[in-house]
C-alpha cells in the first residue's frame, strides 16, 4: 500500500527526522489559512499523487507567496502524466505546499527489504533529485547499499557506513542519525516495505533536511496496523484493485489481452511468463488464494472481463487446499451470469481436478481444457490470435 508524500513527511516527523515545513490543502479555498503558520516568502506547490516524476509533468512549482493561491488553484484538477501513472494520467485531488529551501546538495537515501539476504538494505547516494534506477545505470559507483541484520537499533558502526558517502559535517550527521533512527522504526514499527527519501538535502544553512518522501507498506500487515490502512486513498487506486480487496483477492491489471486467474504468486508468475513466451502479453496479476471460495472466484472472474482489453481467458489451478470443483462450479456460475464472449481455457491440477473438469464439461459452456501450462498457454494463444 502506498501513501502520500505528506503523509510520509508526517510520520517521519512523529519520529523526529529532519522534515520540510509544509501543509496539506484539500480545497484551494483553505490555501491561505493552511500556509499562515508558513514564513518563507518562497513556497512550493507539489501535487498529490502515487507516482514519481511529478516535477517533469507540472505537478512541482516555486512560486512567490503573494501567487500561492493562484498556482494551486491550477494544480487542483490537473491531470499529470508521468512514467509511472500510465498515459492516461492522474487527477490531482490534494496539493502539498512547503516553504522553499536554498539548497546547496542533494542526495538520495532508501531502506527496504532486502528478500534475498533477509536483511533490511539502506541505499545511498551523492546523486539525489534524480531516478536511483538512472544513477545504477549511468553511475553505479556512486550508489552505496548496507544490509543490517534485523534488531532493536542501528548500530553506530552501521550508521557511519550508511551516511559514509555523504561526507556530513558534525551537526548534519545528528541529523542524519535521527533520520535513519526513524526510518528504521517506521519500516519495524510500521511494516513499511520501503522508505525513499528523495531528495535529501543540504541547505545553504548547512541543515540536513528531508525534501520529499515515499514509503510503501505491506499489505499483508494491514489487519494489524488500523493507523497506516486509515492513510490509504482509494482515489489513487484502480478501481478494479479496490474491488478485489473487498473480496481478499490480490488483483494487479496491466497492459495485456489475456486475463490469468491462478493460485498462488509463484504460479501466478509462471504463468504470466509463458503468456509473454508464446508472444502476448497479460492483462493481469490475479491471485485467488489457497482456500478461495466459490463466490472469490466468481468475483475474481467478473473482474478480469471487466477489462475490455481482454480477447482471452486463462485459468491455471492447482489445487492443494483449494478444490478444483469449487473452483469449477464459480467459474461456470461468473461465465453463466457475465455471458462471456471470449477464449476461455482451464487448466486443473491437484484436489478433486476430475470432479472440477467434469462440472466445466458439463456446463454447456465453450470451455478448452489443458493438459498442463505449456498446452494452456499455447491454446490462449492460438485462439486468440
Amino acid at each position: 500500500m502506498n501513501i502520500h508524500e505528506h503523509q510520509a513527511k508526517d510520520l517521519l516527523k512523529e519520529f523526529e527526522a529532519p522534515v520540510s515545513n509544509g501543509v496539506v490543502v484539500f480545497d484551494a479555498k483553505e490555501v491561505e489559512k493552511k500556509i499562515e503558520s508558513l514564513t518563507s516568502d518562497k513556497l512550493v506547490v507539489k501535487a498529490q499523487i502515487h507516482a514519481g516524476g511529478r516535477g517533469k509533468a507540472g505537478g512541482v512549482k516555486l512560486v512567490d507567496r503573494s501567487k500561492i493561491k493562484t498556482e494551486t488553484e491550477k494544480m487542483f484538477g490537473k491531470t499529470l502524466v508521468t512514467h509511472q501513472t500510465g498515459p492516461e494520467g492522474k487527477k490531482v485531488k490534494r496539493v502539498y505546499i512547503q516553504e522553499a529551501y536554498d539548497i546547496e546538495k542533494e542526495l538520495y537515501l532508501s531502506c527496504l527489504i532486502d528478500r534475498g539476504s533477509s536483511k533490511i538494505a539502506f541505499i545511498s547516494s551523492t546523486e539525489g533529485g534524480i531516478d536511483i534506477e538512472s544513477v545504477a545505470k549511468k553511475n553505479p559507483e556512486k550508489i552505496l547499499t548496507t544490509k543490517v541484520d534485523l534488531k532493536k537499533n542501528l548500530s553506530a558502526e552501521e550508521i557511519e557506513k550508511i551516511i559514509k558517502i555523504f561526507s556530513l559535517e558534525d551537526n548534519q550527521k545528528k541529523d542524519a542519525i535521527k533520520l535513519l533512527s526513524a526510518m528504521y522504526n517506521i519500516l519495524i514499527q510500521k511494516d513499511a516495505s520501503l522508505i525513499e527519501i528523495n531528495p535529501l538535502v543540504i541547505t545553504k544553512q548547512k541543515k540536513l533536511i528531508c525534501l520529499d518522501a515515499k514509503m510503501n507498506f505491506d499489505d499483508n500487515a494491514m489487519y494489524r496496523r488500523p493507523e497506516i490502512l486509515k492513510l490509504r486513498d482509494l482515489n489513487e487506486e484502480e478501481n478494479t484493485e479496490i474491488e478485489a480487496s473487498k473480496f481478499g483477492l490480490a488483483y494487479i491489471k496491466l497492459d495485456g489481452s489475456i486475463g490469468c486467474m491462478v493460485n498462488g504468486a509463484g504460479l501466478a508468475m509462471a504463468t504470466m511468463d509463458i503468456i509473454k513466451l508464446y508472444g502476448q502479453e497479460p492483462a493481469n496479476f490475479l491471485d485467488v488464494g489457497g482456500g478461495a471460495s466459490k463466490e472469490q472466484v466468481s468475483a475474481a472472474f467478473k473482474l478480469i472481463l471487466s477489462d475490455k482489453k481482454v480477447k482471452g481467458i486463462l485459468i491455471n489451478i492447482f489445487g492443494g487446499i483449494m478444490r478444483c470443483d469449487v473452483l469449477a462450479e464459480g467459474v461456470v456460475e461468473a461465465a453463466k451470469e457475465t455471458n462471456i464472449k471470449v477464449p476461455l481455457v482451464v487448466r486443473l491440477a491437484g484436489t478433486n481436478f476430475e470432479k472440477g473438469k467434469e462440472i466445466l464439461e458439463k456446463s454447456g459452456l465453450k470451455i478448452l481444457s489443458a493438459s498442463d501450462l505449456n498446452d494452456a498457454a499455447n491454446k490462449i494463444v492460438g485462439e486468440i490470435k
